[in-house]
């Protein structure tokens, strides 16, 4: 038996997805336990791109079976607008199973998403307007519509007029906006319903029966710790948990499943949205980092911010999710530059200080303090022994190794399925 989570250990897009589908090759199932459609995972399958937003990487093997956890929160219409393009190309989608109890995302989530971030204007955090947010707060709120209240169009109907109540005065009060029809929601909703209808299941029943049976399970997580509504650099964060403590609350598993925790990190660091970023490089050499690294959001298309990696985040992530090892990514984007950054601490007026703070943002800036390192020239892309690394590569992820506590078990060195290092 063995259970791993993948999570993100910086702000997200640090390539969960192509470490995730690497090692779908040896699980049963893969689960996805929190987020939505906000999230974009990339995998390339020899001369394929996927672009996943709410189907779990392992979708991509015909024997693995991929779940949506009761964390997930399911657009319908984007849902099935992601099966209907994988049947298209040929993906098939008889082992893919949806939790009843996933809350769904309703036409005014999206509506009252895009609505909020224009009145904030400039002080907006920067959603995908995706309803992600509007649709946990109902959640939370007790006020939220399930896939299984799809599944009866009495208890749909009942629901949906009952939280119409409440959205419409908003839409029409606050934002000024026409209110909707449940009808017409329900209408519209129809043709999605049915397409979902099969492959919806009690999924914590399903994960428990696997991990009885000795089936190894991974956890697939969206975004990355420092945008864990707990954990993450708020207010600028998501509207869940995506860190490793979510997949119990996710999907319906205890802690006492899980066997090790991965933490995917890039090389260097990205970030897309509003918030802090102490290590951004607003210069040629963002721009290369960013150009050669293809830093562009998969679900929004914004171009991502860019900087040197941070390590008080590392070691923050480490911590809140109990990470057992890290798999290193895009450190083939470093490739040519002559001289490389690790931000080991900040300074906060006179003091250093050596773990991530509360809160980012200050009157009193923190300001990374760097160790320089050496870069190297030699392409990488094809290298799959760590020891056959250039030296300023090996004592990069060495020293990153030791400031953080946990070995690197798996380096990528390009986006390909197979361009990695296994140790």
């Amino acid at each position: 038996m063995s259970n791993k989570i993948v999570v993100g250990a910086q702000w997200g897009d640090e390539g969960k997805g192509k470490i995730t589908d690497m090692l779908a090759e040896t699980a049963d199932l893969v689960v996805r336990y929190g987020g939505g459609n906000n999230a974009g995972h990339t995998v390339i399958v020899g001369e394929e791109k996927f672009e996943l937003h709410l189907i779990p990487s392992g979708i991509l093997y015909e024997d693995k079976k991929s779940v949506l956890g009761g964390g997930v929160v399911i657009d319908p219409e984007a849902m099935v607008e992601e099966m209907e393009g994988l049947e298209e190309r040929g993906i098939s989608l008889a082992n893919l199973y949806i939790s009843e109890t996933a809350h769904v995302i309703m036409p005014y989530h999206r509506m009252l998403d895009a609505l909020e971030e224009e009145r904030k204007g400039d002080s907006k955090i920067g959603t995908t307007g995706k309803g992600i947010g509007p649709c946990y707060t109902d959640k939370t709120a007790r006020r939220g519509i399930r896939i299984a209240d799809l599944l009866d169009e009495g208890r749909l109907r009942a629901k949906l007029e009952k939280a119409l109540d409440y959205h419409n005065v908003l839409l029409e009060k606050v934002y000024n906006a026409e209110p909707l029809k449940a009808e017409e929601i329900i209408k519209a909703y129809q043709p999605y319903i049915e397409k979902l209808r099969p492959y919806v299941t009690n999924t914590s029943l399903l994960l428990n029966e696997a991990h009885k049976n000795n089936q190894k399970i991974f956890f697939e997580g969206a975004q990355g710790t420092l945008l864990d509504i707990d954990y993450g650099t708020y207010p600028f964060v998501t509207s869940s948990n995506p860190t490793a403590g979510g997949v119990c609350t996710g999907t319906g598993m205890g802690p006492t499943t899980i066997d090790d925790v991965i933490g995917v990190t890039k090389a260097y660091l990205t970030r897309v949205g509003a918030g802090p970023f102490p290590t951004e490089l607003e210069n040629e050499q963002g721009e290369y980092l960013r150009d050669k690294g293809h830093e562009f959001g998969v679900t929004t298309g914004r171009p991502r911010r860019c900087g040197w990696l941070d390590i008080p985040i590392l070691k923050h992530a480490v911590r809140v999710n109990g990470l057992t090892e890290i798999a290193l990514t895009k450190i083939d984007v470093l490739t040519g530059l002559d001289e490389i950054k690790v931000c080991t601490a900040y300074k906060h007026g006179e003091e250093i200080v050596e773990e991530f703070p509360p809160y980012l943002e200050s009157e009193i800036p923190y300001e990374p303090v760097y160790e320089n390192w050496h870069g190297w020239e030699e392409d990488i892309t094809e290298i799959r022994d760590f020891e056959k690394l250039p030296e300023n590569a090996k004592k990069y992820i060495k020293r990153i190794e030791e400031l953080i506590g946990i070995p690197a078990k798996i380096i990528s060195v390009g986006p390909g399925r197979k361009q990695a290092i296994i140790r």
